[in-house]
Parts: structure tokens; sequence; C-alpha cells
């Protein structure tokens, strides 16, 4: 659908998967499994963590909160996207919209720095354990989050303002949700200073915690391969794979998703990309973080019912 300028748009259409109608079935079987087991498994990693004093250290501080903003960031896309596989046409507002892709981009460039955090984590455990508590103490664990959601809040501002301040000659948005590439294509006129701009900041927000996790994990696998004894090297390596395993997953295909002109977008392509790191890396996360840590399943096995007491509890 064309229209002649923004003034005139009030709503837009999320297509979604409509060239796929006959899987929407399967599809909302299988991502409102996804859903629940998502927010279930976030939600227990938050509670059996604040109900185990033996769990109250800076790494699994960093993993209360990752679990936090995991329940955040797939909501906001989910439930628009199961709505929209019950309907033949899904309506956003232009502000929810605006909204939509706000939060998206919040909770997603805040997890970006919340993952480098845990790598400078790791990074100090493996490769200064003798000050490990006297860097990673409780003011800079804390400072480390919070600098983590106001990147995520100037970098979603930033790119709200800008996309939702240029005229839209279209309404049909060829995705399932608001995301920035699909909504340049209905921008009219040419884009290419916007695309810079998106890209531009993108580089900040994506590379910068990127490399700050590559310096992290190139200096531990330096002092791994230093240490003497093959049970020390392997006790490392297991402590830094879970991470590095999220970091490829997310960085890989956000990076693919942002670094890259309209000219490139591939909607078919592009609309599995967005599934894998809006739906899928929020279940993986704690399956690779906690299923896979045998001192997390230990705290499981041990706690029944969380007290008020205890989940009120945060600090190691």
């Amino acid at each position: 659908m064309v229209i002649e300028n923004n003034t005139d748009v009030t709503s837009f259409i999320l297509l979604g998967f409509s060239d796929v109608p006959r899987l929407h079935p399967l599809l909302f079987t299988v991502l409102f499994l996804v859903y629940i087991i998502t927010l279930l498994s976030n939600g227990l990693i938050v509670a059996i963590i604040n109900a185990n004093n033996s769990l109250h250290t800076p790494m699994y501080f960093f993993l209360v909160h990752l679990s936090c903003l995991e329940i955040c960031y797939t909501s906001v896309t989910t439930p628009k996207m199961l709505e929209n596989l019950l309907v033949k046409q899904t309506m956003i507002s232009f502000m929810g919209c605006a909204a939509q892709m706000f939060f998206f981009l919040f909770f997603g460039v805040a997890e970006c720095f919340l993952l480098a955090s845990m790598s400078f984590d790791r990074y100090v455990a493996i490769c200064r354990p003798l000050t490990y508590h006297i860097i990673m103490n409780k003011k800079f664990c804390v400072q480390l989050v919070v600098v983590s959601w106001v990147c995520g809040s100037a970098v979603a501002l930033g790119h709200t303002i800008l996309m939702f301040n240029l005229p839209f000659c279209g309404i049909s948005i060829n995705h399932f949700f608001c995301e920035i590439q699909p909504l340049f294509e209905l921008v009219c006129g040419d884009t290419f200073l916007s695309e810079i701009q998106v890209i531009a900041v993108a580089v900040l927000a994506i590379m910068m915690p990127f490399w700050m996790i590559i310096f992290s994990y190139s200096s531990i696998l330096v002092t791994i391969f230093k240490m003497p004894l093959s049970q020390n090297r392997q006790k490392a390596f297991s402590t830094c794979s879970s991470h590095l395993l999220v970091v490829t997953l997310f960085y890989g295909t956000a990076g693919f998703m942002y670094l890259r002109p309209k000219s490139s977008y591939m909607p078919s392509i592009d609309k599995l990309l967005s599934l894998f790191y809006a739906i899928v890396t929020p279940l993986l996360n704690p399956i690779i973080y906690s299923l896979r840590n045998k001192e997390f399943k230990g705290a499981l096995k041990r706690t029944s019912i969380p007290t008020n007491q205890a989940m009120r509890e945060m600090w190691w």
C-alpha cells in the first residue's frame, strides 16, 4: 500500500509469515511453547540464584540481569508475532511500532554490553584470580550493569527518533515486528545518509563490546595455555565455553542484520535471522549457562520453594 507522505501514517500492517499461511498453526504452536519455556526457564534462573547464597557471586549477578533482559527482550516481539499467526493481517499503530522498535533495540544493545561485562568478569577470574574479589566488587558490578542499560537506552532512542522522523510511502512491513531494515523499505526517497547513521551507531553498539569480548578471551586463552595441568585447562575452557557460544550466536545474527545497507535486505532470510536472535537465543541462554553448570544444577537440587527474604537478596 502506497501513501503520499508520512503525515497520513497512523498505523502499519505487519505481514509476518503471510507467505506461508499453511504453516501458521504449526508455527504458532512451536513459538508459543518456545515463549513459555523461555519465560519459565529464565524466571527459574532468577529465583534459584536469589534463593541460594552460594550463587551470590559476580558471575551469577550478571546472569540474573541477563535472564531478566531475555524475558523483556523476547516479550517485545513474541506476543505480536503470535497474534500475527492467528489473524490474517496484524495492525500496529504508529506509536506502537515506534515503542516496539525502541524497546527491542534497548534490550538488544543492553545485552551486547552485558555480555561484554560477563566476558570481563571471566577475564579477571582466570587471568587475575588473586585480585578478583577486589576488582569485581559489588559497586563495580552494579556500574557495569548500569552502563549496559544506559547504552541500550541511548542507542534505542537515537535510532527510533531517526527512523520515525523519516517520510513513509508505504504501510505494509514485510516482517513480524518493527525492525529497522524492513522499515527502511517503506521510506520515501534516498535513505543513504540515514543508513550510514544506523550502521555507524551499530558499529559502536555491536562491534565495540564485541572487540572487548575478543580481547578478554584472547587473554584468557593465553593464560590457559600457560597453565601447567591439563585439569586446570579443562576447567577454564568449561567455564568460558558457554559464554562464547552465546556470544557467537547473538553477535553473529545481529551483526549480519544491522551492519549492512538496505540494498542487501532479503526478507525471507532476514526473517529467519531475526527469529533466531529474537526468539531462539533467549531460549538457549538458560540451557547454555545453567544446565551445563554443575554448581547451578547442585543449587537447583537443594532448592525447594524460595522464601521471600531469599528472593529479595541479590548480593554475594
